[in-house]
């Protein structure tokens, strides 16, 4: 399942992203900590005059080794879960390995490229995250079910939604097909609407939760050959801000992020009048980097800086809409 932010990466050029599909989970460990804290004992101490800098260097000694032991029983804050989807390749996959580094337990999601899931969840895992993937079609009610009791059944909870996955079908609306047209509103539009609704479940009962929904500068001013895509991006942005509104009062966050022209594979073979074109109307001149965003998107998931944050479409495009 290709990333939706990389489709808008090359809306000017026509070209299709492959869907992508199987399921694979990845192994993990939890860390082991002591819950043991062994008291002092000052019976074999004695104050003598002449010992009085040895007393002094064992007290301050056993006040250090106390503040240590405390510090490893100490209950530590638990790692924050997400759940990205399309998340094997391009913007999602830089999502997960930002979010996997920063510390949290990752649900990579896929449709086909299992491969490429799960090279995602090892790298994850080799810097010391935790990650599994699952394999499922976020354009069906059943398969997002399944994907979201994944999550909860490993980690217990859902913490942070990023509504990631989506396909272009581009073409001139005089010969888009209705096929073409359904395709992409199925799973760029309803997979997010069902994604949020059966997150948001989770999140509600214990007030808190993080929603972003990768939406594209296409929802915001339109591009030729792209009527369906551009019509489930802003119906992407529409969407993040009702739910925005609903569910402020459960305290939780709804925001999109709205990425330009991002480098793929597939802006590297667009050829060089294409790109030039393409550069031509982006103020800095250059492509977006997919971990450009995945940093944007970091802040807004894990950041308290980001907690009074919602309802908001953040663009990310070098300048070019504004």
């Amino acid at each position: 399942m290709a990333s939706s932010a990389s489709g808008s990466a090359i809306m000017a050029a026509g070209i299709t992203m492959p869907d992508t599909g199987g399921q694979k989970i990845c192994h993990f460990r939890q860390p082991f900590l002591s819950n043991t804290l062994h008291p002092i004992n000052y019976s074999n101490l004695q104050c003598r005059s002449n010992t009085k800098n040895s007393f002094s260097s064992v007290v301050k000694a056993q006040a250090v080794t106390v503040e240590q032991t405390a510090a490893q029983v100490a209950p530590k804050t638990e790692a924050p879960v997400v759940i990205v989807t399309g998340a094997s390749r391009g913007i999602g996959k830089a999502i997960s390995l930002a979010l996997g580094k920063a510390g949290c337990k990752v649900l990579v999601n896929y449709s086909r490229s299992s491969k490429e899931a799960e090279e995602v969840c090892k790298e994850i895992e080799a810097c010391g995250g935790q990650a599994l993937s699952f394999g499922g079609d976020v354009s069906k009610g059943q398969d997002v079910e399944a994907m979201i009791k994944t999550a909860v059944d490993a980690w217990g909870t859902v913490d942070v939604l990023i509504n990631n996955a989506g396909i272009t079908r581009d073409g001139l609306l005089m010969r888009m097909t209705t096929k073409q047209w359904q395709e992409v509103i199925d799973l760029n539009l309803t997979g997010v609407y069902l994604c949020t609704q059966a997150a948001a479940k989770i999140m509600m009962k214990k007030k808190k939760g993080k929603i972003i929904n990768i939406a594209s500068v296409v929802g915001l001013v339109g591009n030729f050959g792209q009527a369906n895509y551009s019509a489930a991006k802003a119906g992407v942005i529409g969407l993040t801000k009702t739910v925005a509104k609903e569910y402020a009062s459960r305290n939780i966050n709804v925001n999109a992020v709205a990425p330009g022209f991002i480098a793929s594979d597939m802006t590297a073979k667009l050829g060089d009048d294409n790109e030039k074109k393409i550069l031509g109307q982006i103020p800095f001149g250059r492509y977006g980097q997919p971990e450009e965003v995945a940093g944007l998107v970091e802040f807004l998931a894990i950041n308290p800086a980001s907690n009074y944050i919602t309802g908001q479409v953040l663009t990310i495009d070098g300048g070019m809409v504004m």
